[in-house]
């Protein structure tokens, strides 16, 4: 007897460190903020910029083979339909897509390669367009999801999500009507990238840890900028000096549209069901008489315990990698690109911002007219608001500017294509609405916030 509970007491052991080893490691990498080169990033940044470092000259060709190659390989597996592909699983659904997945990844080579050589109609290769998307998305893309993918495990297979989800579930839930596990995909946002925590939100759908509701809400609401990018955004405005009341800002106006929005059409009307194929696979009721630090520890060790091999880990990085670079870095590449047109030679954005000319004036906002027109540019991407806004005179209202861009979120040249090419339910029009609905809550906010706090 005295032997079982010396075993038992062993395998829960190695459990333990099993689970404290891998998720502390994870920890350091996705969510402890570092200064790297007058960067506040994290780990998995630094190896991301390292690597661009090296190889920076080359990643526009590069990525054009890979454009290259998943439009070849889909159309080859669409016409002659070889064994080899269709009877693997992985490669089975990352090359027989249908014909609109497949328009997508030839325009998206076309596109690619039209800016790489600068041919043909300039305002598909333009600086402002397909090279937005060429030389400064596509290369993040391609960097930092190389190491994300691969070391994300750590952060998600070895029972951190089940400790820390313990630890703040009776805080997050009735604050956020999420379940504790999602503060993660809110740090690894915050101190990291958006993207990475919409793919965090992605895998954990997926694997049955979030409902349909819960991983919408998630990912339009939760993966926000990073302090990094926020930093970026604020120089570019010329507010630098301003990066802590400017910060503390946005953050305020995030918190205050996470409460809302989980409250609210379409997001409140989402199904509180899992992901089919997997089905319900957590279960967050804490036993009468168990801490929560003791119970967060049992169900991280019993994560641990059950965590695929190295081999088995290593395997599934590999295929989130290539899911990336071959299926949302063309997607990128093409309806990026379209997005950028738009906003940079069309008025479609000028003219729907029209009605936001009064309301910054009753705001009493400086220069109105010029701002209105980044309000709703944000959806093409969140680069081109402070960019157009840089060269308003008021420092009031280049604050307004900046900081709505950021608490906006949805993108479509990157976050909103990674989440319209995830198994969460939600459309373009759902994105477009989440996008105005966030622009309506935190504008206020940051205006109140502008007028009599910081200025």
């Amino acid at each position: 007897m005295k032997t079982e509970v010396r075993v038992k007491e062993q395998v829960m052991t190695g459990a333990y460190w099993k689970f404290i080893l891998p998720s502390l490691l994870g920890a350091l990498l996705f969510l402890v903020p570092i200064k790297f080169d007058g960067q506040v990033t994290i780990g998995v940044g630094i190896f991301a910029s390292l690597l661009n470092g090296l190889i920076s000259e080359f990643i526009p060709a590069l990525i054009i083979i890979i454009l290259g190659l998943s439009a070849s390989v889909s159309i080859f597996t669409k016409v002659l339909k070889p064994n080899v592909i269709l009877s693997n699983k992985f490669l089975k659904g990352l090359f027989d897509i249908g014909v609109i997945g497949i328009t997508a990844r030839i325009l998206g080579f076309a596109v690619g390669l039209m800016t790489i050589l600068e041919i043909g109609p300039e305002f598909i290769w333009s600086r402002n367009t397909g090279g937005v998307v060429l030389y400064d998305l596509a290369p993040v893309l391609l960097t930092w999801f190389l190491f994300a993918g691969i070391l994300l495990p750590l952060l998600v297979e070895f029972g951190l999500m089940e400790f820390i989800g313990a630890l703040v579930h009776k805080f997050m839930r009735p604050m956020f009507t999420l379940p504790g596990r999602s503060s993660i995909d809110c740090m690894a946002s915050w101190m990291g990238a958006g993207t990475v925590g919409v793919l965090v939100t992605t895998k954990q759908y997926d694997e049955g840890y979030y409902t349909k509701r819960e991983a919408a809400v998630i990912a339009t609401t939760f993966s926000i900028a990073s302090v990094a990018f926020s930093l970026v955004v604020a120089n570019i405005v010329g507010l630098g000096h301003l990066f802590i009341p400017f910060y503390l800002t946005v953050a305020l106006a995030c918190v205050v549209a996470a409460v809302i929005m989980p409250r609210i059409p379409p997001l409140s009307r989402k199904p509180d069901t899992y992901y089919e194929p997997v089905g319900q696979q957590i279960d967050e009721t804490i036993p009468e008489g168990v801490s929560k630090f003791k119970w967060g520890l049992e169900k991280a060790a019993e994560k641990a315990q059950h965590a695929p091999s190295p081999k088995k880990l290593l395997m599934n990085g590999v295929h989130t990698v290539l899911d990336i670079w071959l299926g949302l870095i063309p997607l990128v590449m093409s309806l990026g690109a379209a997005a950028l047109i738009i906003a940079e030679y069309t008025s479609l954005f000028q003219i729907i911002s029209y009605p936001f000319i009064p309301v910054l004036e009753w705001m009493q906002l400086p220069e109105a007219a010029a701002a209105s027109k980044t309000m709703l540019i944000g959806f093409a991407d969140m680069f081109l608001p402070p960019v157009i806004g840089s060269g308003i005179e008021s420092e009031l209202t280049r604050f307004v500017v900046a900081a709505l861009s950021l608490t906006q979120l949805v993108y479509m040249s990157e976050i909103g294509i990674l989440i319209l090419r995830s198994n969460i339910p939600l459309s373009f029009l759902d994105l477009f609405i989440i996008f105005i609905q966030r622009t309506i809550i935190t504008l206020p906010i940051i205006v109140l916030v502008a007028h009599f706090i910081v200025f």
